[in-house]
Order: C-alpha cells, then structure tokens, then sequence
C-alpha cells in the first residue's frame, strides 16, 4: 500500500483527495450507497499509484505514505486494506 489515510479523516470526509487522484482509488464516494455508513473514507491499497497527488490537497492532513504512517495510526493501514476486501 502507498498511501493511507488515517484518524484525522474521521467525519471530515472532504473529497479534494477523490478528486486529485488520477486512479479513482479513494472511496467511497457520495453516490455510494456506503458513503453514509462510513465515518471516514479509504486508499485502495491495490489500485493507489504511489504518486502522492492526494497527500497536499487533504485539509485534515489525514494522507500519509505507508513508511511515514505515525505509530498511533498504524491500524489505519488495515483499516483502509479492510475497507476493499469487504467489496
């Protein structure tokens, strides 16, 4: 996984990342019937691209590469992995 996104998401949910992303690889989106019952939304770990277009557009600064992750979000990267598997 390149990229996660971590705590700071919560009940933010803005989309400027969605709409950054070259790939599409960041949901759910508002049209989705998911969109509601989500308090935050994901990185797919299998579509991201690695190029970082999503990191300086998050007004929370909730992005971060996997590497760069701090300590006391590291569930974040299972978290966003869980998301798609559940799809």
């Amino acid at each position: 996984m390149a990229y996660v996104i971590a705590e700071p998401c919560i009940g933010t949910k803005d989309m400027a990342c969605v709409d950054a992303c070259p790939v599409d690889c960041i949901h759910p989106k508002k049209e989705d019937a998911r969109w509601a019952g989500e308090e935050m939304i994901y990185i797919d770990p299998i579509e991201c691209i690695d190029c970082g277009a999503c990191v300086p557009v998050c007004p929370v600064s909730a992005i971060f590469a996997v590497d760069d992750l701090p300590e006391k979000w590291s569930e974040y990267t299972k978290r966003n992995a869980d998301f798609f598997a559940k799809v």
